[in-house]
């Protein structure tokens, strides 16, 4: 397993880790590792779902008639 250091965390941060860990029967390490873990979850989490939008707007239809895509609207209109 790879080791990582932070440094100049702030005290505010480090003690609210610490309590955290604490209060989940956690060494300080386990409890950063499982707050990393959920972070970048919810972070891809809304991206995949940002990116799944984007699809569905792709296949879009109003009144029968796909909608298309916004950057080619505009690149039309500008070159009217």
């Amino acid at each position: 397993m790879t080791t990582l250091q932070v440094r100049d965390l702030p005290e505010d941060v480090y003690s609210q880790l610490n309590y955290l860990a604490k209060k989940e029967h956690r060494s300080l390490a386990q409890e950063t590792v499982v707050l990393l873990k959920e972070g970048i979850e919810a972070k891809l989490g809304k991206r995949n779902r940002r990116k799944k939008l984007l699809e569905d707007f792709e296949g879009l239809k109003i009144n029968g008639a796909r909608v298309r895509d916004q950057v080619a609207l505009i690149r039309e209109d500008r070159e009217r």
